[in-house]
């Protein structure tokens, strides 16, 4: 898999965002789409659960999709298979969120080119947690 461009300067700067909605986000504590928004929620980042199978993750509500979100959302985190990223891109496309985040191993360059078309930065095949530590923390 292609490794995404972003500089370290263009990452930091989307870390400074701080709306994340998290796609697939899970009640398993030892998934990756668990722990890596349970340490952005300890690291100061307001998070919203987006998983139809449940109705609460850290003790927020736990949507059915994002387009059900109220509030603005700056990122749009997902952890989906690369095949599934189409349609939530489509639909996260509507909320306009300033970043869409496809976790590590997750890239679609078809639905990528979409989100960029409707002027949305896209990340790929990056965790967010491993970023945040490597660029943001090691600043504290």
């Amino acid at each position: 898999m292609e490794n995404d461009p972003h500089s370290d300067e263009e990452i930091k700067k989307i870390l400074n965002f701080k709306k994340v909605a998290v796609i697939g986000m899970s009640k398993n504590s030892s998934k990756a789409a668990h722990y890596v928004p349970q340490y952005l929620s300890d690291n100061g980042y307001d998070i919203t659960p987006v998983n139809p199978t449940v109705d609460e993750i850290l003790g927020k509500k736990s949507y059915s999709s994002v387009s059900e979100i109220d509030d603005e959302i700056d990122i749009v985190d997902i952890f989906r298979p690369s095949d599934q990223v189409m349609s939530v891109i489509e639909e996260a496309i509507q909320k306009k969120p300033k970043v869409i985040w496809l976790q590590q191993g997750i890239h679609n360059p078809e639905a990528e080119e979409l989100a960029k078309k409707a002027g949305i930065d896209v990340v790929f095949n990056r965790c967010m947690l491993a970023e945040h530590q490597r660029l943001v923390r090691k600043l504290i």
